[in-house]
This record gives structure tokens, sequence and C-alpha cells, in this order.
């Protein structure tokens, strides 16, 4: 797919610097998801029109994940943080791998866009902008503590499939601290870690 095609599926006002990221980053693949018809947060917020994927790659070679204080037990997931709806990704990039790393890091690769709809129950598509992003300084540490993250670990890239399987098994059960069920959040969840499994064990 080119990156015509790609740009054709986002915001409008993203589609130059996705354009930009692209050829100074790389051609990013594109995946379209259609949901269940459940609604949730991050779906449903109005004050995103999407989200950053963090890949952040450490310097022993493990990626960052982490787990919130309300997930269900054992259950972690890569970083991501909101765009907002007039804002750029890279200005989202630079202040979410701040208030949820304080890490110094750099862009290695533009990996995926992805774009998800649940048709009948949202006018619009939320996307997913995923980078790769290698670790050049700073001590890990969580800025933002409305981020409420309880923990975080490395894992390798070949353990994020097992990561999207757990997060395609969790239950049929409504929690208010997502707005929605933990099965709906978990199939939406899966997808990144489904598709940087991929790109990264395919180098």
């Amino acid at each position: 797919m080119n990156i015509q095609s790609i740009v054709a599926h986002i915001p409008v006002h993203h589609q130059v610097e996705v354009a930009e990221l692209a050829a100074q980053y790389g051609m990013p693949r594109y995946r379209h998801v259609v949901l269940a018809d459940c609604t949730f947060d991050p779906l449903i917020k109005t004050d995103r029109v999407g989200e950053v994927g963090m890949v952040v790659r450490r310097r022993n070679g493990g990626i960052l994940v982490a787990r919130k204080t309300y997930y269900p037990p054992a259950i972690f997931r890569l970083l991501t943080g909101g765009v907002g709806p007039a804002e750029s990704i890279a200005t989202a990039l630079a202040r979410e791998v701040a208030e949820e790393t304080s890490l110094t890091v750099q862009i290695s690769r533009f990996l995926s866009v992805i774009t998800y709809a649940t048709p009948d129950l949202m006018p619009r598509r939320f996307v997913s902008y995923v980078f790769l992003l290698d670790e050049v300084g700073g001590t890990l540490h969580v800025a933002d503590p409305e981020e409420h993250v309880a923990e975080m670990r490395t894992v390798l890239p070949s353990e994020l499939p097992a990561l999207a399987a757990r997060l395609r098994q969790l239950p049929d059960r409504a929690d208010p601290a997502i707005s929605g069920k933990w099965a709906c959040w978990g199939q939406f969840r899966a997808v990144m870690h489904e598709e940087v499994g991929a790109l990264l064990g395919a180098g």
C-alpha cells in the first residue's frame, strides 16, 4: 500500500505529517479493524482523535510494557498516549514519552498506522500511529501520576503475540474504569501487539 492510500483513512490535519514521517522513518504498514459493537475508553473520549503507540526499545533490546492500577491481573501492554483533535503527531509523541517514561528517545522506525471502527456505534474512526523508539538517555520514571501506572517491565518482541492473546481472552465484564467491557477493550488493544510482534519479528 502506498502513502496516498494510507492517508486517505486518517484525519485530514494529519495527512501531510504522516507522509513526512513516512518519508523520514519508513513506510508504515496499514491495518483497518472493525470492532465489536461496544464502546469503551479511549475510543469514546472526545479529547482525542487517536493515539501514538510508543514501542520503546531499551538498551538491552527489551520492549517496555506497562500495567495500570485498574487493569485485570497480569495484564501488561505497550505504551500509548492520546493525540488531541488539533494536535500534531510529533507533539503528542514527545509529550507522551516524557510523561510516561521520562526517557530520551529517538525514532527508529514508523511501524504502523491502525484505524478502528465500530460502524453501528461510532461515526468516526480512531487511529493509532505506532513508532519504534530507541532509548538514548534518562532514567525510567512515570512523570504523570494521572497515568495510574502500577508497574513497568520489558519483554522480547517475540513475547508480544502472547500478550495479544492474553488481551483477547479478557472477560466480558463491564468496568467503569474504562467506561465499557474488558473483552471489547482487549480485542482493541490486542491489535497493536499483533502488528508490532509481526513487524519486529520480520526485522
